[in-house]
């Protein structure tokens, strides 16, 4: 369990570097988030193509049988996975270059866990408990903390940052949503590839009308093993690890240790970036985190008594 807990907390810290590598490509080059999303899509594709075919292979030889991918009743819930991820991809990352690293992750993947544990009750026939009710509330307060820190950084309201993130974090909950209660059965990293495939299908058209191929010729090589960093390790590797660790590891326990995540960011931009929360913003890092723990926590326990049929993985566990 004590290495599956650390291989959770490594792929956590190698999501966090998403955003720190993005803003450094956003700051250095002409790249356009939307072409980011799609280039990252673009490159961790084949390596879950043959993930993804080794993992149908397992399957067979274990007696699984194969995965009938022309179903539309499987295919119809992984494309609009597929969708809920390109919005989420872009509007992430249009969050990251209109503000920072810091508050775009803390915002964009802390309020989902909350959000998702107060609609799924609804969605089940049920109330939110009021354990849930406080958490949102906390979750709210702790975001607005965090909108008012990065005023007083910034020496200005960054509205539009703030809003991407708060799509981002609606189309996350939407995604998790989706991924909970739509399970196909689909073997894990057969998920990936097709909501990944499906992601980079929709980005390619809207990355092409509004010229974002015209910031590819900036990139340089630096640039580019960036963008091939991005593709590679944090979304390729840290999938592998996390999804390893998961076979392992309590599912309490890795809801709490995915949590650092946006704490390993907030660090990392303060490091790189000279990205600064204040006393306000920590403060409001620290109730958000709290408010997810909890949640989080009541989402788990709401699955062990039956209310929560979780049998379709999340394929993008917290990773932007």
């Amino acid at each position: 369990m004590i290495r599956g807990a650390l291989l959770i907390a490594l792929a956590a810290l190698l999501w966090a570097t998403t955003g720190i590598v993005a803003k450094f490509l956003f700051n250095d080059t002409d790249l356009q988030p939307l072409a980011l999303a799609l280039l990252r899509l673009v490159v961790a594709l084949p390596f879950f193509f043959l993930l993804m075919v080794a993992e149908l292979r397992r399957n067979r030889r274990a007696g699984g049988g194969s995965v009938k991918l022309l179903n539309w009743r499987i295919l119809l819930p992984l494309a609009a996975l597929g969708l809920f991820q390109s919005v989420y991809q872009g509007s992430y990352l249009l969050a990251v270059d209109l503000t920072g690293a810091g508050i775009a992750t803390l915002i964009s993947l802390c309020l989902p866990p909350v959000m998702v544990a107060l609609l799924a009750a609804p969605l089940l026939g049920e109330r939110p408990g009021l354990v849930t009710v406080l958490a949102l509330i906390a979750a709210i307060g702790g975001t607005a903390m965090l909108v008012v820190s990065d005023m007083d950084t910034a020496g200005r309201l960054r509205l539009a940052g703030i809003l991407m993130a708060l799509l981002a974090a609606l189309v996350y909950t939407g995604f998790t949503l989706t991924s909970r209660y739509n399970s196909t059965g689909t073997p894990v990293f057969t998920t990936a590839f097709i909501c990944f495939l499906t992601a980079a299908l929709i980005l390619l058209p809207v990355v092409a009308a509004s010229g974002g191929f015209r910031g590819l010729g900036t990139l340089g090589l630096q640039g580019w093993l960036m963008v091939g960093y991005i593709g590679v390790v944090p979304t390729c590797l840290g999938y592998v690890l996390f999804f390893t660790a998961m076979k392992t590891t309590p599912a309490t326990l890795s809801s709490i240790i995915v949590t650092l995540e946006p704490l390993f960011v907030a660090l990392l931009a303060w490091i790189f970036h000279d990205e600064v929360l204040g006393v306000t913003g920590i403060s409001g890092a620290i109730i958000l985190t709290i408010a997810v723990i909890v949640a989080s926590n009541s989402g788990v326990r709401g699955k062990r008594a039956g209310t929560s049929p979780d049998t379709a993985p999340d394929t993008s566990p917290g990773t932007p």
